[in-house]
């Protein structure tokens, strides 16, 4: 049953949404239902929390690997707690201070790092060993250099013709990816209505 009783709410639950959308009777239900949702949704951060706290003070404890950081985040996480519920997050208190002072210029460098590692793919993605790479690095250079003044600078076209680039070709080649990911979406869903799909409790 415990495995049989979580995949009965989930299907009822996913099917009860989607007569939602056929039935215009089921809305107030669904409503009341989303409500209970966002609450149930308050609670599993809760637990998230109370997870966090159960994993590294056991590290804490023990003085296993990188202990240390574990009281870091420990210690900030009851900070940024304490200041958010009894001082507020408005611009000038306590917790917007450390947001925009800590964690905003963290957040800052690890975008710089993944831009870094992004510009490390793209140059081994520009490689040019076909004509499809040939004309996805040709294309690139094309779009990069249409985004900045130089591009308008060589040929005033070059702007627009960028725009047309991304407008056309690539949002076409976007739309059909987003095409795939929304029927693999649609697909993945129904395995876990039907009970196909059974690793969000934990099984491989």
């Amino acid at each position: 049953m415990r495995r049989e009783v979580p995949v009965i709410i989930c299907f009822l639950a996913g099917a009860f949404f989607i007569g939602n959308y056929f039935s215009p009777k089921l809305q107030p239900v669904a409503q009341v239902v989303n409500q209970w949702a966002i609450i149930c949704i308050a609670f599993a951060y809760v637990l998230g929390v109370a997870n966090i706290f159960r994993i590294n003070y056991q590290v804490i404890t023990r003085k296993g690997k990188d202990w240390i950081y574990k009281i870091v985040l420990i210690v900030g996480l009851i900070l940024m707690i304490y200041l958010g519920i009894f001082r507020g997050v408005k611009e000038g208190t306590a917790f917007n201070w450390v947001f925009m002072n800590a964690i905003y210029p963290m957040q800052a460098t690890m975008f710089a790092l993944l831009a870094f590692y992004i510009a490390s793919a793209a140059f081994r993605a520009f490689r040019i060993r076909s004509w499809e790479a040939a004309l996805l690095g040709i294309t690139a250079v094309l779009v990069m250099i249409g985004r900045v003044p130089l591009g308008e600078a060589v040929w005033k076209e070059f702007p627009p013709f960028t725009e047309w680039i991304m407008n056309v070709p690539q949002l076409a080649a976007k739309r059909a990816i987003m095409i795939g990911a929304a029927l693999g979406a649609i697909s993945t869903g129904l395995k876990v209505l039907i009970g196909l799909e059974k690793t969000y409790m934990g099984g491989e």
